[in-house]
């Protein structure tokens, strides 16, 4: 689950006082953050803590994150010549290797228990904050660029699609055992400009990670979620990821459908649910458990999680998971 810490006491006490960007680039930080919800719960997995914005960064690009507005750039990208100030070639293992010795690090400490798993922004999204200067309700700014300016456009996802290839790739070696791409802005694309301006990177990004790891005897499984794409469903499915992820708006049976078994699914609960009581977030997995069936299946929310959530209804989430997946298991 993403932003998995930040409901939880000992994360804020952490955090407090902290530059939120300094905490990235601190490794010892970064592991420190990925193991708290561990100690607390007994979920199948940790995910590294970063951020995705620290690629527009890496590109030479200033990121701030303002308190009680979030992640801004004093100065995003406004026209086609503003690429020219834009890194042209990133040495990835330089401006990003403190992301690399978090995740060697974590998975020292992890001994073995859980895998852990690495993670990037897509290009879309990243094109996105880096033109809007921040998060925006329409995207009007970067979609704009979109119509206006496609050649622009192509060229900023096609900068960013190659140094998030030789990200990942250093995620690997550093121990990562698994990556999820986040198109988190997938859904304010209709599905002609997916088509053209999200889906052809995602796609990109996977078979070049895999041919690349497989020239050294390696693989990763690989997560794509596209939140709000449900009609890019059956072409994310066959897009070189092994698994897709949902978010809650869609129904599991109907996913199952559309990606016609070729991948393993993740998802979906809505992350209100965790507001409801224990019982009922019980029902609701439930529910979840039942639509997706209990193979070719990560259960998990549609989405992160918010920092007001309890963290005892979280662990009533895990508890529900395991609870009925293995009621479930036993009738097969």
């Amino acid at each position: 689950m993403r932003q998995a810490g930040r409901y939880l006491p000992e994360f804020r006490e952490f955090r407090a006082g902290k530059d939120f960007f300094d905490t990235c680039r601190s490794p010892e930080a970064c592991c420190e953050l990925t193991l708290q919800p561990l100690r607390r719960f007994p979920f199948d997995a940790a995910i590294i803590f970063c951020d995705i914005l620290v690629v527009p960064q890496a590109l030479g690009m200033d990121v701030q994150m303002v308190p009680g507005k979030g992640p801004t750039f004093p100065e995003p990208l406004k026209e086609p010549e503003d690429l020219q100030k834009l890194r042209v070639k990133v040495d990835v293992a330089k401006e990003l290797g403190y992301v690399f010795k978090a995740i060697t690090l974590t998975r020292h400490k992890i001994e073995g228990k859980v895998p852990l798993i690495g993670f990037t922004g897509a290009p879309w999204t990243l094109m996105s904050y880096m033109i809007e200067g921040g998060g925006s309700p329409t995207h009007s700014k970067a979609k704009r660029w979109l119509y206006r300016h496609p050649e622009a456009s192509h060229m900023l996802l096609k900068m960013l699609t190659d140094m998030i290839v030789e990200y990942l790739l250093g995620q690997v070696a550093a121990g990562a055992q698994a990556l999820q791409v986040f198109e988190s802005h997938a859904g304010i694309l209709g599905p002609v400009e997916f088509k053209e301006f999200s889906l052809p990177y995602l796609r990109d990004i996977a078979r070049r990670v895999k041919d690349r790891l497989k020239e050294s005897g390696q693989d990763v499984p690989m997560i794509v979620f596209a939140k709000d794409a449900h009609y890019g469903l059956e072409d994310l499915s066959q897009s070189h990821y092994e698994v897709v992820g949902l978010d809650w708006t869609i129904d599991p049976r109907s996913a199952r459908e559309l990606t016609g078994g070729k991948v393993s699914l993740q998802g979906n609960m809505d992350p209100c649910a965790l507001y409801a009581p224990k019982e009922r977030i019980s029902e609701i997995v439930k529910k979840m458990l039942e639509g997706f069936g209990t193979r070719g299946y990560i259960a998990n929310l549609g989405h992160g999680l918010y920092p007001d959530m309890d963290p005892e209804h979280v662990g009533a989430f895990v508890e529900a998971v395991h609870l009925h997946s293995k009621k479930m298991n036993k009738q097969i």
